[in-house]
């Protein structure tokens, strides 16, 4: 126990930690200090704040993302100002905005000699045409046909996929994920990712840092480059004093040869795959695409690569060989990222909601959210749509599931069903209305997803999927608690719901 102690204490996220906090206290005792002496520089904050308070009240941004901000610039007007400037937004330098524009214009040139599906969604579901251009518009990713879509209910069940799939790669395989963790999951696919270098095949991996700071030794990349494996360790945690730590990829990659696709909310880790009950039954959910739809997926990766490791001026040679496939509706792989404050995944989320005539059934671990979608849910539910919402009844972290909580009663009242996953933790990330259209990935409720980190999803509609991720929602909601109104306030009586309130107030910097 105390040899275990010591390793947490010493690690890298500790020493780091402790490094990145030391700076902060340093950074608000110098100004407190200068505050103390200098009148100027007192009338320079709060002017400072003031301005700000005018800027942030009337820029287009979400008043859920302004009001922490407001009240502690309202509360501390010398530190507020000065804080918010130095981490209230995502700063994106000259060089990395120029860097982005070219590899999106090489994804461009690359996908241009791919005939897409745009002109004939139009004429076959114009009611969907229009969220399918919002997504071309915010994230320069068009919809496909002749692409096989295959819904996977558990992460056993993707994993089994994975590795069939995987075995069968003849030219590149190119995964990109948030966690990963040795043990039985990742252990077989690193034997089967190892025998595929050694065969010719071309594979690289990509996973978030501080994702895997606590799963992975230091220095994991060298052991995976020593294999042959190309590596890249998405934005290292370092002892900086730095807002761009809060942009993490939590993204769920994996690409085979440009015809075989993997998205969803599965990390590589054995908790995804129910090896062992972390939070009970874990309930995790991706798709697997098969055809033209891939090659949005390709291009992320390729972009996210190339900002790291600028080794592939042209993209076109990963795109998929053209196969003989019936045309089975539409997919249309996107993205979420911080640097271009276009809340894409919120957006679709939204658009679903507005335009259902039916239902919408929505599975998610967190609900952390703003007013505006808050305001869409309700509102979907009091207009006659089958509003339902399954969100973990063992949760992963308590003061989350509080803060999930603390929502159920508005929606409650205004009509929407709301189901907690008893057999444990569920993870999934999806949303599915109509009989029509769907959408698994990695975007959580949440502000960390919504606002803070590197996103990516499936939209899909029409295909076989869709009714398979209906019916997987029924069969979770069968082993679910309905949450009745009574059940929320006995859920957090009055003096922990005031806590509650006070934490969802800087719950969008969190």
């Amino acid at each position: 126990m105390i040899r275990k102690l010591l390793h947490f204490l010493t690690s890298r996220l500790i020493v780091t930690g402790i490094l990145i906090a030391l700076q902060a206290i340093l950074f608000f005792v110098i100004i407190l200090k200068m505050s103390n002496y200098f009148i100027y520089f007192y009338a320079f904050c709060v002017l400072l704040s003031l301005f700000l308070l005018i800027y942030l009240v009337n820029n287009d941004g979400s008043p859920s993302l302004k009001i922490p901000w407001i009240i502690l610039m309202l509360v501390l007007p010398i530190l507020g100002g000065i804080a918010y400037v130095c981490f209230g937004r995502t700063p994106v330098r000259k060089k990395e905005k120029d860097c982005m524009i070219e590899l999106v214009k090489r994804s461009q040139s690359a996908l241009s000699q791919l005939p897409d599906a745009s002109d004939l969604l139009k004429q076959e579901a114009p009611l969907y045409a229009g969220q399918s251009h919002y997504i071309e518009w915010a994230n320069q990713r068009k919809p496909y046909t002749h692409t096989d879509c295959e819904y996977l209910p558990l992460g056993e069940v993707m994993f089994k996929r994975l590795c069939e799939e995987l075995n069968k790669a003849q030219e590149y395989i190119f995964m990109e994920y948030f966690i990963v963790e040795e043990g039985t999951m990742w252990n077989t696919l690193l034997k089967i990712l190892g025998e595929k270098v050694k065969a010719g095949v071309e594979v690289r991996m990509m996973y978030d840092d501080l994702g895997c700071i606590m799963t992975l030794p230091d220095h994991y990349d060298q052991k995976l480059e020593a294999m042959g494996i190309k590596t890249v360790v998405f934005n290292r945690f370092t002892a900086h004093l730095t807002v761009s730590h809060n942009n993490r990829d939590h993204r769920k990659i994996t690409v085979i040869d440009g015809n075989v696709g993997f998205n969803g909310g599965i990390n590589l880790a054995d908790e995804y795959i129910n090896a062992y009950a972390k939070h009970g039954h874990w309930k995790d959910s991706a798709v697997m695409l098969q055809g033209e739809g891939v090659v949005n997926l390709t291009m992320m990766f390729l972009e996210a690569w190339n900002f790291y490791r600028d080794e592939d001026p042209d993209f076109s040679r990963y795109l998929p060989q053209p196969k003989d496939r019936q045309a089975c509706g539409y997919v249309q792989s996107f993205c979420d990222i911080p640097l271009d404050h276009e809340m894409t995944g919120e957006s679709v989320y939204m658009n679903i909601l507005n335009q259902a005539q039916d239902y919408v059934w929505i599975t998610s671990p967190y609900l952390i959210i703003d007013h505006e979608l808050l305001t869409a849910l309700m509102m979907a539910a009091k207009r006659g749509v089958d509003v339902r919402l399954i969100t973990p009844h063992i949760p992963d972290k308590w003061y989350v599931h509080l803060i999930t909580q603390s929502y159920y009663p508005s929606l409650v009242e205004a009509g929407v069903k709301i189901y907690e996953y008893t057999p444990g933790f569920i993870h999934a990330k999806t949303f599915v209305s109509d009989d029509q259209v769907g959408v698994v990935g990695t975007i959580n409720l949440d502000y960390r997803s919504l606002v803070h980190h590197y996103e990516c999803a499936t939209w899909m509609l029409k295909t076989k999927a869709v009714t398979q991720l209906r019916d997987d929602f029924l069969k979770t909601q069968a082993v679910s608690q309905h949450i009745t109104m009574a059940d929320c306030r006995k859920f957090q009586p009055l003096l922990k719901r005031w806590i509650v309130n006070v934490i969802k107030l800087f719950a969008p910097l969190m």
